[in-house]
């Protein structure tokens, strides 16, 4: 059995030097090297920016939808959005692990969740079972590849698949919020009526305590009637987060002019980074967990406007991400509730 490279180089086919995420084209031939996981793959959970990308382009047709993931993936080895450069993650049992693969308790026949990017996973599709427009799940049939450097979780028995699948897609966006956000602090998310941002919402509203604030900026009427009805803000805001000095006068307003200390960037359409930085304090943050974000046109707008904020990219990874998302559904039954009707 040949020796893979911890990162997964060895899988680059286009162009040599590059790590798997980064390239262009790897190698999706499911022989495992000595220390990958051969995975049979039940569902991909196509991350938001890029499945709202290609329905979008194929018109909602599901078909249409299916066979352009099939696409790019037979054209690139892996599930990686062209236009967004992003992928999402997927559902998998342990087939095979290689005899150098570190986690020694891991067996074959395990269940589990992979918790990196599909934009960086070695996949082959054989067939599409399903495509579901409302919860950017796709049903197949396929085989993937785990590298030795992959996290995943094991997918709890207590919690429905497609539910922790949903959940674990999105964890990198609470398990943020709870290391950014503190008590008392004045908090915006914008796109809040999300999976990832009612799950953030609900962690800042736990962080902010009885002294601060949480304030939604949600561009679908359901979607802040949903966090109004769940008790998931302080505020509610309507309205379209593209269009910048309305978002800055509103939440101007609604903070006596003093802006906001963190700022939650979750929505799945671009032009939404200089609503998200001038809305934000001096000093404050801005976590933008979405992968519409041009980090060019964020860089260079808060130069431009004067703002000296602490912008971080999205990482959707930080140690305890899963235990802590995961978590939210035992303390809140409003919540798994709706995410069991929306992606079970």
């Amino acid at each position: 059995m040949l020796k893979g490279c911890k990162f997964g180089t060895h899988r680059v086919i286009e162009p040599k030097g590059l790590l798997p995420q980064g390239a262009v084209k790897i190698s999706n031939d499911m022989n495992i090297f000595n220390n990958e996981v051969l995975l049979d793959v039940m569902t991909l959970n196509i991350d938001s920016a890029s499945f709202t990308q290609v329905k979008n382009a194929c018109g909602g047709d599901e078909k249409k939808i299916g066979e352009m993931i099939c696409s790019i993936v037979k054209e690139r080895g892996k599930m990686q959005n062209p236009v967004t450069g992003s992928g999402g993650m997927l559902i998998g049992v342990v087939k095979e692990i290689g005899p150098d693969f570190p986690d020694k308790n891991l067996k074959v026949g395990d269940k589990l969740a992979t918790l990196v990017s599909l934009s960086l996973t070695p996949l082959v599709i054989k067939e599409i079972k399903k495509v579901n427009t409302t919860n950017d799940q796709v049903d197949i049939e396929g085989e993937a590849i785990l590298f030795e450097s992959g996290i995943y979780a094991i997918l709890p028995k207590d919690i429905p698949e497609k539910l922790a699948l949903a959940a674990l897609d999105v964890a990198g966006a609470p398990a943020q919020v709870e290391k950014l956000v503190k008590e008392g602090d004045t908090v915006c998310i914008i796109g809040g009526g999300g999976k990832s941002g009612i799950l953030c919402c609900y962690q800042a509203m736990k962080n902010v305590g009885p002294t601060g604030k949480v304030i939604v900026f949600e561009y679908s009427e359901s979607n802040g009637k949903r966090i109004k009805d769940l008790g998931l803000a302080h505020e509610v805001v309507i309205g379209d987060a593209t269009k910048i000095v309305e978002v800055y006068n509103t939440i101007e307003k609604l903070t006596d002019g003093k802006l906001c200390d963190v700022v939650i960037n979750n929505v799945n359409v671009p032009e939404t980074e200089m609503s998200s930085i001038l809305i934000t304090k001096d000093d404050g943050v801005v976590y933008f967990f979405s992968m519409a974000t041009s980090f060019t046109k964020a860089a260079l707008g808060a130069e431009g406007v004067g703002k000296d904020v602490t912008m971080i990219v999205g990482n959707g990874y930080t140690k305890g991400h899963a235990d802590l998302t995961l978590k939210i559904f035992k303390e809140s039954k409003k919540i798994r509730e709706l995410f069991e009707t929306l992606y079970v």
